[in-house]
């Protein structure tokens, strides 16, 4: 089942974004599941993905950052030490595309006991922060203050 959110985006400026991640998500049905992952909020602002990549060796994976997506791919080469009589474990290559909210960053990556721990964190720059505005007493020179304005109006009704 489609679903046409054009309406939605008539009046909007700037939102071709989320167009893009609502028609992503309509295709994550049919994205592979290899490698499973596990996503956790650690704090506020603060985000861990872990991927199972057994058999994955440093060398063998790539983090890659592009257009608000983090990009995870592997691979691993050929050199298997003798005749292999059977696979269990996966060893295919793989990439995994995961949408990244605006002002979110990689913070680090490590791997330990076939997990691959991504650290992510929001990164709000200061100019787009909330920030207090505070109030004056008194009112410009040459202007009267807004108070002032009111007080009539205010004593009329």
């Amino acid at each position: 089942m489609t679903y046409d959110f054009s309406p939605l985006f008539r009046t909007a400026i700037g939102f071709d974004r989320m167009a893009r991640l609502i028609d992503s998500a309509q295709e994550v049905a049919s994205a592979p599941t290899y490698p499973p992952y596990n996503i956790a909020k650690t704090g506020e602002d603060s985000y861990r993905l872990t991927m199972a990549v057994a058999g994955f060796g440093q060398d063998n994976i790539e983090l890659t950052v592009k257009d608000n997506q983090l990009i995870v791919s592997g691979k691993l080469s050929d050199d298997a030490t003798g005749e292999l009589l059977y696979r269990g474990i996966a060893g295919r290559a793989f990439e995994r595309r995961f949408a990244l909210a605006d002002h979110i960053v990689v913070d680090g990556a490590d791997l330990q006991n076939g997990l691959l721990h991504v650290a992510l964190k929001r990164v709000v720059p200061e100019a787009l922060k909330p920030r207090r505005i505070t109030i004056g007493t008194g009112s410009p020179e040459g202007k009267p203050a807004l108070a002032n304005d009111r007080a009539p109006a205010a004593q009329a009704a």
